[in-house]
């Protein structure tokens, strides 16, 4: 059996993780709970595909979704975003949570055939962007991505992320960018790809949303089940906790198979 390395260093999610193993809603594989920055080269040995800041088992959702196969190799890490977020801080590489050195440290020691990873849009996502692309493609990877929103595929709501791709074979990726290192160009094809199939396969969840009020006034929908003001419910709790900073799976597994027309 093919096994796969997931790793978060919240042990919360991290026995939700187990759970969605046991389930078989994601693929079977170890459960480490240590932070990345303790993580070596030699734990990943034996393991086809490796998830970093797993949280809930997105990525690998994703993988599946787009049918990516078990047995081929690849990355996934969606570091951090509370560097980056507008309703954080913004201290960015000053904050201790920056560990896009610590994944990169990984990545450049092991060469992973393919890395994908995610991170919130905005200015000071895209500058974060800038600097993983550029130590990417000075370890030898060619690079691509895409700012797509959740809604893209029919979710209730925006959650705009920058979807990226490292590759190790640095050609090929003309197709899927347009122009190789056009990252405008690779936003529109993988976005066009994101919206083509959303009418005829996403569901219509706009009519059972609820309506969150904000504290700039604003009102913004979410899910049904996960509103966050229902005292005493413990598992709205935890699923706000585990949701909060999890990818939106449809959305990766559009990017992916964006990539994988690509890299067959």
């Amino acid at each position: 059996m093919i096994s796969s390395f997931y790793n978060d260093s919240d042990p919360f999610v991290a026995e939700w993780l187990r759970n969605l193993i046991r389930a078989g809603h994601i693929p079977p594989g170890d459960v480490d709970e240590r932070s990345i920055t303790e993580v070596q080269p030699d734990d990943l040995r034996g393991y086809q595909q490796c998830h970093f800041f797993a949280g809930i088992g997105g990525w690998a959702a994703a993988l599946q979704l787009a049918g990516w196969p078990r047995d081929r190799p690849v990355w996934t890490g969606s570091c951090p975003c509370q560097p980056f977020s507008v309703s954080g801080a913004q201290r960015g590489s000053e904050d201790e949570r920056h560990l896009w050195p610590a994944m990169f440290r990984l990545v450049r020691e092991c060469r992973p055939a393919t890395v994908f990873g995610e991170q919130v849009s905005g200015a000071a996502g895209l500058a974060w962007l800038d600097h993983v692309c550029a130590d990417l493609e000075g370890a030898g990877y060619a690079t691509a991505a895409a700012d797509l929103p959740a809604c893209g595929i029919g979710a209730p709501h925006r959650r705009q992320r920058l979807w990226w791709v490292a590759d190790s074979q640095r050609t090929g990726l003309e197709r899927f960018s347009g122009h190789g290192d056009d990252r405008n160009e690779s936003g529109r094809v993988a976005a066009d790809a994101a919206r083509s199939t959303a009418e005829n396969r996403a569901p219509n969840f706009w009519s059972e949303v609820e309506w969150l009020p904000c504290s700039d006034g604003k009102l913004r929908p979410t899910k049904p089940g996960l509103f966050p003001l229902a005292n005493g419910i413990r598992n709205r709790v935890g699923l706000l906790r585990g949701t909060g900073n999890a990818i939106v799976p449809q959305v990766g597994a559009e990017f992916v198979a964006a990539f994988m027309e690509c890299r067959p």
